[in-house]
């Protein structure tokens, strides 16, 4: 497969790529130069648990979860 880089410098991953491994908008990634024309592009792994916070403040039912003020959950 083969891909053009944008005016803007971006280059897209083509749609079979990115369905093939759930890729998705936002998601980050690493490019490092390996030399002249050679590059790597690495997706760089999520935190475990990265996104449960929002996910479960877009709850369907409005105030159901709400974030718990606390410096230490060892008080919970």
């Amino acid at each position: 497969m083969t891909t053009c880089v944008s005016s803007k410098g971006q280059i897209v991953l083509p749609a079979e790529i990115r369905r093939q491994d759930g890729i998705e908008a936002g998601q980050p990634f690493e490019i490092e130069r390996l030399r002249r024309g050679e590059y790597r592009l690495v997706r760089r792994s999520s935190r475990a648990n990265e996104g449960l916070v929002d996910w479960l403040l877009a709850c369907p039912q409005k105030g159901f979860f709400v974030p718990v003020e606390s410096d230490s959950t060892d008080t919970l």
